[in-house]
């Protein structure tokens, strides 16, 4: 049986929080920082990728 590829997200903000999702069924909220060098971070709880889009990036206050 194939596995389903990690969902991803394509973000304006280089810091990005993740909680799965799911409701109850998530995971405790994480805040992730995407390098600027990759250009992408995945979560460390639910592998969904957060990608930056540059062309309308901002930094965060």
């Amino acid at each position: 049986m194939p596995i389903d590829a990690p969902e991803t997200q394509v973000v304006t903000t280089w810091k990005v929080a993740c909680d799965g999702g799911e409701g109850a069924l998530g995971h405790p909220r994480v805040w992730l920082t995407i390098p600027q060098d990759t250009g992408f971070v995945e979560c460390g709880y639910c592998d969904k990728r957060y990608v930056i889009d540059r062309d309308h990036a901002h930094d965060d206050h």
